[in-house]
């Protein structure tokens, strides 16, 4: 049997596309989906089961319809590239400057999930090619829910990466407004004006928040405190990335606390001077006071779904999850976790890889285009 006839041997594509789907399911950790096997084998062996049952099956000599092709290669192209953004990469656009100079306003990525590993969708009745509307409206259905679950990736977040994750406040949106931190303008004008002149509100599951990208400044278990803009962790300073910029101007009184987290008049803190504050990690158990619940309530309620009174009543609480803290490069322009707080870890989408385009909004075409950050890796 020649090499040829080998590769085109029925059995032989029995036994590749097997082999692989059954590692893909060692990795996603659930054997029921060895089941799968079965329509495989039917797909290459018996093939009993018109699986694609929208492309029509032609007699010997009989002429191809050109719609039913095009439908054919539209469904196999929307779940192939399904398959991608859940378990490999994932493209995203970079919608502010927050970031600037290490990524900038227009810039395209591919962000790779499996160096902190893909989650499981939580919402899987998603419309194909959508995040979280379309039209104005949610693009999902929340029929099916699903627990949080996250399959094994090659690390986890380290200090100083870029990392582009849930917002953890977009829980909670206005219809008229969904790209404001409702919860920000609800500190400052009230819930009730709020809604009335911007809402209804809309509530999202964890994984159809909108996107960000920060980079990561302090992973669980650290201290972190900023002191005249720069960042330290267990007392140590940290290093100044190439891509970080200031104003001229550092913020050396309080901010106004309804802003800054934890939007207590108890914390002096401010965007420049910071902390010190402790990042919640997985297991680990925190003694709870009427000083530290501003810093831990959210956590409590909402990220991890545990009672508030239960956890008072024990006077202690221990962590569900792994927490993080983001900052953006563009330090004085940039909506960060010193103004939201911690990022849960089931709020981690991926890593951005590479900028596969980059366009300017203020020039017109082709002069838009940057051409020096083609290809660029992050």
């Amino acid at each position: 049997m020649s090499l040829k006839d080998f590769t085109r041997n029925r059995w032989t594509k029995l036994t590749f596309w097997a082999l692989l789907y059954i590692a893909w399911v060692i990795w996603l950790g659930n054997f029921w989906w060895l089941f799968g096997l079965v329509i495989i084998f039917d797909v290459f062996i018996t093939q009993k089961v018109h699986w694609n049952f929208w492309k029509k099956r032609y007699k010997e000599g009989e002429k191809k319809d050109p719609v039913n092709e095009w439908l054919d290669a539209i469904i196999f192209a929307v779940i192939v590239v399904t398959f991608i953004n859940i378990f490999f990469f994932q493209a995203f656009k970079i919608p502010s400057s927050s970031m600037e100079k290490t990524l900038y306003t227009g810039d395209h990525l591919f962000v790779g999930k499996l160096t902190y590993g893909p989650r499981i969708p939580q919402t899987p009745l998603t419309i194909p090619f959508t995040h979280n509307t379309i039209f104005g409206k949610e693009s999902y259905s929340k029929l099916i829910q699903s627990d949080y679950r996250r399959l094994k990736g090659f690390r986890k977040v380290q200090r100083g990466d870029i990392v582009v994750f849930g917002f953890p406040n977009g829980d909670t949106v206005l219809r008229k407004a969904p790209v404001e931190d409702y919860y920000t303008l609800c500190r400052f004008y009230g819930k009730k004006t709020v809604i009335s002149k911007l809402g209804p509100i809309v509530v999202r599951p964890a994984d159809k928040v909108d996107h960000y990208v920060k980079r990561c400044v302090a992973i669980p278990g650290d201290t972190l405190e900023v002191k005249d803009g720069l960042v330290w962790i267990n007392g140590e300073k940290q290093e100044v990335y190439k891509g970080i910029q200031f104003t001229n101007r550092m913020e050396k009184v309080q901010g106004d606390y309804r802003e800054i987290f934890p939007f207590s008049p108890d914390y002096t803190w401010s965007r420049d001077y910071f902390g010190p504050l402790w990042v919640p990690q997985k297991g680990a158990t925190v003694r709870l006071t009427s000083e530290n619940l501003p810093l831990y309530r959210r956590i409590i309620e909402v990220y991890e779904h545990s009672s508030l009174e239960e956890a008072l009543a024990a006077g202690e609480y221990t962590f569900k999850m792994d927490y993080y803290f983001m900052m953006g490069d563009n330090r004085h322009n940039s909506l960060d976790s010193r103004y939201w707080g911690f990022v849960p870890e089931d709020h981690i989408v991926g890593r951005p890889v590479v900028v596969w385009l980059s366009t300017d909004s203020g020039k017109r075409f082709p002069r838009s285009i940057r051409w020096k950050r083609f290809l660029k890796f992050v």
